[in-house]
């Protein structure tokens, strides 16, 4: 991964939220068929991390709170740009994202992870529970980290 590209927790005041946002609606939304900005109802009460170089957003996660003392959390649309998949910035990112959630006192973070995704977040220490499902018709699993 490039060393001039800056791991940041944004809010959505900030100006990278709208690359954020595109980025998500470019990356995961729009190659199944999900309308632009159709997963963004639980953006105001979470955490956002981007990746970005030169006010450019590369990659992004977000961490939903679940419940009124955010210790149950939920890791959701995590996307990298294209050209920089499998070159570690995914993986640097749900880093940070777990080294927050370890400072806020987070117990758990769920994930409902694409079928074809598991292996990345089972490399970062997530486990699978129960069977696979389907959501926004994807294959996924439902994966789990305690902290």
């Amino acid at each position: 991964m490039n060393d001039r590209i800056q791991i940041s927790q944004i809010s959505m005041k900030d100006p990278l939220y709208q690359q954020e946002r595109e980025l998500r609606n470019k990356i995961l939304l729009r190659p199944i068929g999900i309308p632009d900005y159709g997963w963004e109802k639980n953006d105001s009460r979470s955490w956002h991390f981007v990746a970005h170089e030169n006010n450019r957003v590369l990659g992004c996660v977000v961490l939903v709170r679940l419940d009124r003392g955010a210790k149950r959390t939920q890791l959701i649309q995590m996307a990298v740009e294209t050209e920089l998949q499998g070159q570690g910035l995914g993986r640097k990112l749900v880093e940070e994202l777990i080294a927050f959630a370890q400072e806020q006192e987070v117990k758990e973070i769920q994930i409902h992870a694409r079928e074809n995704v598991t292996r990345f977040y089972e490399r970062l220490g997530f486990q699978i529970v129960g069977e696979p499902f389907e959501e926004v018709g994807v294959r996924h699993r439902h994966m789990l980290m305690l902290l």
